[in-house]
């Protein structure tokens, strides 16, 4: 693999590291079963929230591998045009980019499977100044690709952990289609109680690890010092040294509900980054969603590529 050359003063507020995809779905609500015309563009938890951090006036970049294929070059250009720093990203000539399909309101279907990204390790890493940012940012999709993802997301816990500037963000994001719940549950609460920020639906708290309420989910996860949960379209309670705080959702009505956690763990991150109290920061989260849970892009406003007539 080749590292991009760069140069970067200062060094970026957020740096988030995970998988992206090329991300293939229908022009609005129709099912793939039913389209008859498609939408090229990209989609990963980590870069999406890479991206909507910048859309929101930060410096955020994006660490992760992609295929020396065009649509790893396409996905790369797509960032970047975002405003996202992609510097640190690799090509990889011997493995693939993924792709995955969203079927409006029927979930996505995943085609990653021996992708570049899943072949990332520890080493991947080691060059890249964890420690110089404010926020790092992962989620529970990593360690799930491959042992050597797991064992690079526990090198960047164990750096940030140590670090004196950086905080570590974990968004847990649990895929069913990659890890079953009795497998996933010990390893992401772990995870999450090693953690300085935690978003987490209380939905895959309840299916992980058997929580009603965010109450439960505080009591389960007490470590960090920033525990979000969120409850759909009901809203989202934050736990802090400052208490607990709750925000209804914006009322909206859901073209497609995926990449939409991503979308909130942005704008949450974003507001934090800009010294806003929970409140404001809970709020934050809830505008970019209620942005993304009415389209069928991950970031609103990633430039498209029509795929058929």
């Amino acid at each position: 693999m080749d590292l991009t050359n760069r140069t970067m003063h200062p060094a970026p507020a957020l740096i988030a590291l995970g998988e992206t995809m090329a991300l293939i779905t229908p022009h609005d609500a129709t099912r793939l079963t039913d389209a008859e015309s498609l939408r090229l563009t990209v989609g990963g938890a980590e870069s999406n929230v890479a991206a909507h951090v910048a859309l929101l006036g930060h410096h955020a970049a994006w660490v992760s591998a992609l295929g020396d294929d065009p649509l790893g070059h396409r996905v790369r250009r797509t960032l970047t045009e975002q405003g996202v720093d992609t510097g640190w990203v690799t090509l990889d000539p011997d493995a693939p980019t993924g792709v995955y399909f969203k079927d409006p309101g029927h979930g996505v279907h995943y085609y990653r499977a021996g992708s570049a990204a899943s072949r990332m390790s520890p080493q991947s890493v080691a060059a890249i100044p964890l420690e110089d940012a404010e926020i790092v940012h992962i989620s529970g999709i990593t360690p799930a690709l491959s042992q050597d993802c797991a064992a690079m997301i526990d090198a960047i816990v164990d750096r940030v952990a140590a670090a004196d500037r950086a905080v570590l963000s974990f968004d847990v994001n649990h895929r069913a289609a990659l890890w079953a719940a009795p497998v996933a549950a010990p390893v992401l609460l772990a995870l999450a109680n090693r953690s300085d920020i935690v978003f987490v639906g209380l939905d895959e708290a309840q299916t992980l690890w058997g929580c009603a309420t965010p109450e439960d989910v505080r009591a389960l996860v007490p470590t960090p010092a920033h525990l979000v949960v969120k409850d759909g379209d009901v809203g989202a309670t934050e736990f802090s040294l400052e208490g607990a705080e709750f925000v209804p959702a914006i009322p909206t009505e859901v073209v497609e509900a995926v990449g939409a956690g991503d979308a909130f763990a942005a704008g949450w991150l974003a507001a934090r980054l800009a010294g806003a109290p929970p409140q404001e920061r809970l709020q934050s989260g809830h505008e970019r969603a209620h942005l993304v849970l009415q389209s069928t892009e991950d970031v609103v406003g990633v430039a498209a590529t029509e795929v058929g007539e």
